[in-house]
């Protein structure tokens, strides 16, 4: 099983994804912002292609060896398009999931996150471009839940 989580920064796509893994028997969470390590003297725009082509390599070698994938990644739809296309000869159930809190709550600090400056202005981006509400998947206002009920919602969606 492949399951992407949806959102914007701070909507609770890593602390939801540690969870799950913890629920879903052998699985593998992959953060796609970790790569960027790997190539962080390139600039973020030529990054980016790269870093979700190697996603595409380390889902696919999981896969292989009979691990499920969870990834936690702000997805558009041209992402969301690249990433069904990459994945379509793969014999694994994919799951899109969006994180969609409500703007005012996403913009607080959850938890022991303090936001910059500059990570409250890509909420907001992401939220003009429709990261919260995007034509694909199931998309869970968790807004007023504790990360527990929002993998419990997640889980029945499995």
């Amino acid at each position: 099983m492949i399951i992407f989580i949806n959102g914007t920064i701070n909507s609770g796509k890593t602390t939801i994804s540690k969870l799950l893994q913890k629920r879903i028997p052998k699985s593998a969470v992959v953060e796609v912002d970790a790569l960027r390590a790997f190539i962080d003297w390139l600039p973020l725009e030529q990054a980016i292609p790269i870093n979700l082509k190697n996603t595409v390599s380390i889902i696919k070698n999981f896969v292989s060896e009979d691990i499920n994938v969870i990834i936690p990644y702000p997805l558009s739809e041209k992402n969301h398009e690249f990433f069904s296309k990459e994945l379509a000869g793969i014999d694994q159930k994919i799951i899109f999931i969006t994180l969609a809190p409500q703007l005012e709550k996403v913009l607080e600090n959850r938890g022991t996150r303090e936001l910059t400056e500059k990570e409250k202005q890509r909420i907001r981006y992401h939220y003009d471009i429709g990261i919260e509400s995007p034509s694909f998947g199931a998309i869970i206002d968790n807004s007023n839940q504790a990360p527990e009920q929002t993998v419990e919602e997640i889980l029945k969606k499995l």
